[in-house]
Order: structure tokens, then C-alpha cells, then sequence
């Protein structure tokens, strides 16, 4: 049986998330108050609803509305989600909340409205970012399109876009100026662009399955020449009904031109799937044994 981690190494681990989470928010505030709100710039999901009522009303109750409107999604998520996401959730709004009020004096930064677009866009988004990131959640809606994601199969993208579509024409109605509107969509799209760079990084991994009739001979050249490793996966011809291995492979986008030449160099008639991955998770053995793969690498260009 595999033993689990050593209780030391499980609180620090749950220590740095929640410091994680309260960066990602002490950004994410920092944003809204510098940015968004001097331009009169909103959010999407919960927190655009929270900064419509605080245009309606007041400014200073911002706080409250990020906490009140985010509960029932709270009681959905416990209810149908891992506890342990609820309580990040919870503490990654505390936090949220906290910073709204402690920046609510900032000065607002001098800018047009393209740079807050730009920037505020950007901050926000990354807050975002570091806050999924260590496992916590500021905006409500996304449980509500899990859930719907359970239920009825629509994608939580999908969900989100939708709800972020009332969420911006409603502001654009309410205020009846469709320049906010849509400024604050295009605010919307560059916080998600930045956070999708913070959640996944910016080195795009691809994973490769190969398909060829000299594996054997392949791997070796693929191991000697890039230095990567590989797996072996047992598969079988649909059409021919013949075994065969195929090959598995994580490479690094830079070197994918390289790997594709090499294989249709052996083998021309090799069939190559590639595909997309944001993040690769290595055990501590893994880890070491591509340390000294680097390490061996790097000695080998120099000899």
C-alpha cells in the first residue's frame, strides 16, 4: 500500500495554497479598485452583479455583495461538491472581500480607457489565475456550470458565456450606455486570456501518440537523438486486427518540429496524433530522474 504524505508536508501544502489564494486576491482587488471602478468597469459572473449593485447603491457596500450574492453557490457546492473545494471557495471570497475593502481608498490609477481595459484586465485575470490555481473559487457561477455541466452536458465554458452575456447586456441596459458594456467584455477577455496564462503557463506541452510499424527502433532514435522519455502502450489495428505498441510521448513544444521529421523519416507511413496538454505532474522520482536527464543533456551538448 502506498503511504500517504507525512502530516508536515500536508500543512504546508495547505499554508502556501491558502498564501496562494490570498496574493491572487490581494491582485485581484487591487485591479478592481485602481481600474475598474474608476472607469466604471465591470466583471464578469458574481462579481460584475456585485459591482452593478455598487454602482446602483454604493461603493462601499462592495464587500457585502461579493459575500451575499456568492452564499447560495456556497450551500451548491457543499452540497454537491468535494467539501474540501468549499472550503477554498470560502476562504478565497474572505479574502476577496477583505482586500475590496482594506483598497477601498486607493487612488485610481490616470489612464484612458484602453489602458485600463489592458491593465486592469490583466491584474484581475491574474488574481483569478493564482487563485483557481491553489484550488479556490470568487465567483459562484462557476459551481452553478458545473453542476449544469453534470446534468444536461453543456461544457462549463458554454454555461459561463452565457450567464457572462445577461451579466453585460444587463449593465449595458441598466446604465442604457452600451459603451461600458462592451468595454467591460473586452476587459472580461483579456482577464480571462491572463488567467488562462497563469493557470496553465506560458510552455505548451504536447503529448504525442505514434503509430508505426518499427517502434522498437523508433524509441531508440527518439530516447538517443531528443533525449526523451516515452511509453509503450499495447494497442491493436481496428481494420487489420494486428497487436502493436504505440508510442507515448510528453514533449515540449519546441522540439515537436524535430520529433515529427524524425519519425517520418524512419518510418514515412507512421501515423502521429498530437494534442494540447496545460500541465504535467511529477512524482518525486520523476522528478529526480529528469533532473539528471537534463543534466546529462546539457553535458552531452558541450562534449
Amino acid at each position: 500500500m502506498p503511504q500517504s504524505l507525512p502530516l508536515g508536508h500536508r500543512i504546508l501544502t495547505q499554508v502556501l495554497s491558502y498564501c496562494g489564494m490570498a496574493v491572487g486576491a490581494c491582485f485581484a482587488a487591487m485591479a478592481i479598485q485602481i481600474f475598474l471602478i474608476p472607469n466604471e468597469l465591470i466583471d464578469g459572473g458574481v462579481v460584475g452583479v456585485s459591482l452593478i449593485f455598487a454602482r446602483l447603491y454604493s461603493y462601499q457596500y462592495l464587500s457585502l455583495y461579493l459575500v451575499v450574492l456568492n452564499i447560495p453557490f456556497i450551500i451548491l457546492a457543499w452540497r454537491y461538491i468535494r467539501r474540501s473545494f468549499v472550503l477554498h471557495m470560502f476562504a478565497a471570497i474572505v479574502f476577496f472581500a477583505f482586500f475590496l475593502k482594506v483598497f477601498e481608498h486607493l487612488p485610481s490609477f490616470a489612464a484612458d480607457t484602453l489602458e485600463a481595459i489592458v491593465i486592469g484586465g490583466a491584474m484581475l485575470g491574474a488574481g483569478a489565475g493564482m487563485i483557481i490555481r491553489n484550488g479556490g473559487c470568487t465567483d459562484g457561477t462557476e459551481v452553478l456550470a458545473i453542476l449544469i455541466n453534470r446534468r444536461r452536458g453543456f461544457t462549463v465554458g458554454q454555461v459561463i458565456l452565457f450567464i457572462n452575456i445577461f451579466v453585460f447586456g444587463a449593465y449595458g441596459w441598466i446604465f442604457k450606455d452600451w459603451h461600458i458594456a462592451l468595454q467591460s467584455l473586452m476587459t472580461y477577455i483579456v482577464a480571462f486570456k491572463a488567467m488562462d496564462i497563469v493557470i496553465a503557463g506560458l510552455e505548451e506541452l504536447k503529448s504525442v501518440l505514434i503509430m508505426c510499424s518499427k517502434p522498437e527502433k523508433l524509441s531508440k532514435i527518439i530516447t538517443h537523438e531528443l533525449g526523451l522519455g516515452l511509453t509503450f502502450i499495447k494497442g491493436k489495428g481496428g481494420y487489420s486486427g494486428e497487436d502493436r505498441d504505440i508510442l507515448f510521448i510528453i514533449v515540449e513544444r519546441l522540439d515537436l518540429a524535430e520529433l515529427k521529421e524524425i519519425v517520418l523519416r524512419e518510418d514515412p507511413a507512421a501515423f502521429i496524433a498530437i494534442e494540447n496538454l496545460h500541465e504535467v505532474a511529477y512524482g518525486r522520482t520523476a522528478r529526480v530522474a529528469l533532473k539528471r536527464k537534463a543534466r546529462r543533456s546539457f553535458t552531452k551538448g558541450w562534449i
